[in-house]
């Protein structure tokens, strides 16, 4: 390239002053200054204007995202070229590559960020989960630390740096670092699994190992926080809830059961008992009649006979309140009927 340059500019009138270095090199950086304006020229007048009859926003991110990295590229290779017809020595020379790697890789970064948000978004937007909230701050870190060590790799070796002894030393400081961040992987990986599992979203109720209930509220990558109804927030780890048993509410759908668990005294009409009930538990509002409430005779107890009156509400959220609701009428019911509620009692024969 060098002596291309000096063969060409020795053509042009007045060539004979390229022989002195110092104007070869301020020619140099000229030429590549106007050649990366004219890239951006390109760019803006043709490039851009071309993406923008695409369907896609793609390329359009690709070319705004590259057009300013691809312009310092040709700027300093120019320097890097005007620098060294100065002989400015092999340190200068080792500067301008450095600066070269560097700004390539953040170009290809910048591409991969695109392709990652594109992908990501179109991803979570057919199976409406917060798969861009989760995954894709993970796979922007990852990327992001994958080019750091491949630029730190080549600069090293524009420096012509023997990296063999430091990769042992780092094997023995990853394992070590590795036994030390297991349980945090552990986690980070557990979140991952729910996520794609699609195991609970934000806003479902659900119920874990340790008998907690309440709403998701937030899910991270090293633990999902839940909600409980005295509005306090468990925070559990990913780790645990990927290994344990969790009950959702919500799923298959958000409808649930209600049931309200009563007793009468023994003798009561059990057909009597189920009629009144019935009754009462039709009349609640915002209850759906299909599946229809039943009352169900369930148990002679030790000291009542047990009854369950269960009826569906079309969301989980409605269904504490019903309950306690269906409680209520349902000992005015039978307390209006005169049919006896009775309570543990013991008999207790003394000899004489």
């Amino acid at each position: 390239m060098k002596e291309y340059l000096i063969n060409l500019l020795s053509k042009v009138p007045y060539g004979n002053y390229v022989q002195n270095k110092y104007i070869l090199a301020v020619l140099v950086l000229i030429i590549f200054a106007i050649l990366a304006k004219l890239l951006v020229f390109v760019y803006k007048k043709y490039l851009q204007r071309f993406a923008k009859k695409t369907k896609t926003e793609v390329d359009d991110l690709i070319l705004e995202r590259t057009r300013s990295p691809l312009f310092y590229i040709i700027l300093v290779y120019g320097l890097k070229l005007s620098l060294s017809f100065l002989e400015a020595g092999q340190i200068v020379d080792n500067i301008g590559n450095s600066l070269l790697a560097l700004v390539f890789l953040f170009m290809i970064l910048r591409v991969f960020d695109i392709i990652i948000e594109s992908w990501g978004n179109s991803f979570a937007k057919k199976t409406k989960t917060n798969l861009d909230d989760i995954l894709l701050p993970l796979f922007h870190k990852t990327i992001r630390v994958i080019f750091s060590i491949i630029a730190l790799m080549w600069i090293l070796k524009i420096w012509s740096i023997n990296i063999g002894p430091y990769l042992a030393g780092v094997g023995i400081s990853g394992l070590v670092l590795g036994l030390a961040l297991q349980d945090s992987l552990k986690n980070v990986f557990g979140g991952v699994s729910l996520i794609l599992d699609k195991t609970f979203r934000v806003g479902d109720k659900i119920k874990i190992d340790s008998g907690d209930i309440g709403e998701v509220h937030d899910i991270g990558l090293r633990s999902t926080k839940i909600r409980t109804y005295d509005n306090e927030i468990i925070v559990v780890p990913n780790g645990n809830l990927a290994n344990s048993k969790i009950q959702n509410f919500t799923k298959p759908s958000s409808k649930i059961r209600v049931t309200v668990e009563f007793g009468t005294d023994y003798g009561s009409d059990i057909k009597e008992v189920q009629k009144i009930v019935m009754k009462t538990i039709t009349g609640l509002k915002d209850i759906l009649e299909d599946p229809l409430p039943v009352v169900q005779f369930t148990e002679m107890g030790d000291f009542a006979l047990n009854f369950k009156a269960r009826f569906w509400v079309s969301n989980w959220k409605n269904s504490y309140g019903k309950q306690l609701e269906a409680t209520e009428l349902i000992y005015n019911a039978l307390n209006k009927a005169k049919i006896g509620i009775p309570f543990p009692t013991s008999t207790v024969y003394l000899k004489k």
